[in-house]
């Protein structure tokens, strides 16, 4: 979560120097770029809306009014980019980040295989599902964003955002089950 202040003093500046943008970039790049990457499904993809998104923010940082928290304004610029992206896209691979586990003291190479496997697997079902549900999904487990920031984010009602992130782990159950887990 970002503080306060942060949101603040962006609120009252009109540009950014090389020494903000660098802050910005290493405070909230990785979240900008995995939520793309949860979009477009696609690493170079993710990493070259990622650069679009802070040269977006050093021309017009100007334009954050302050309204939404920063990083729901970053998330707003990701979203629109690679949604953009999408339409005018030429690949769709299939990978997902991964929350690294800390490793277990004395843990059998044949229980980090097939802890491995079923990550991957679980990923694969996530990214398979339609994007209105993947990107509430993600947005929340993986990002912490609260169902208010989700709606202010996707322009839709909280209600819509609890809907869809219910329907989303109904979709996932039902996989991770169907493949006899």
């Amino acid at each position: 979560m970002e503080s306060y202040e942060t949101t603040e003093y962006l609120n009252y500046i009109d540009h950014v120097d090389q020494t903000d943008l660098y802050n910005l970039m290493t405070q909230y790049g990785d979240d900008v770029r995995r939520y793309a990457y949860t979009i477009t499904r696609d690493v170079q993809q993710s990493e070259d809306i990622a650069q679009e998104v802070f040269i977006r923010v050093y021309r017009h940082i100007g334009t954050f009014r302050g309204e939404s928290a920063f990083r729901t304004w970053l998330f707003s610029i990701t979203r629109n980019l690679a949604i953009n992206e999408l339409r005018s896209s030429y690949t769709k691979k299939i990978l997902l980040f991964a929350k690294v586990r800390p490793k277990h003291i004395g843990e059998s190479a044949e229980d980090r295989f097939l802890e491995g496997h079923d990550r991957r697997e679980l990923r694969r079902i996530i990214l398979d599902l339609p994007i209105k549900y993947r990107e509430v999904l993600v947005l929340y487990l993986e990002h912490d964003m609260t169902m208010t920031e989700i709606a202010s984010l996707l322009h839709i009602s909280e209600g819509t955002i609890k809907s869809r992130l219910h329907r989303a782990r109904k979709l996932v159950d039902k996989q991770w089950k169907g493949i006899g887990r």
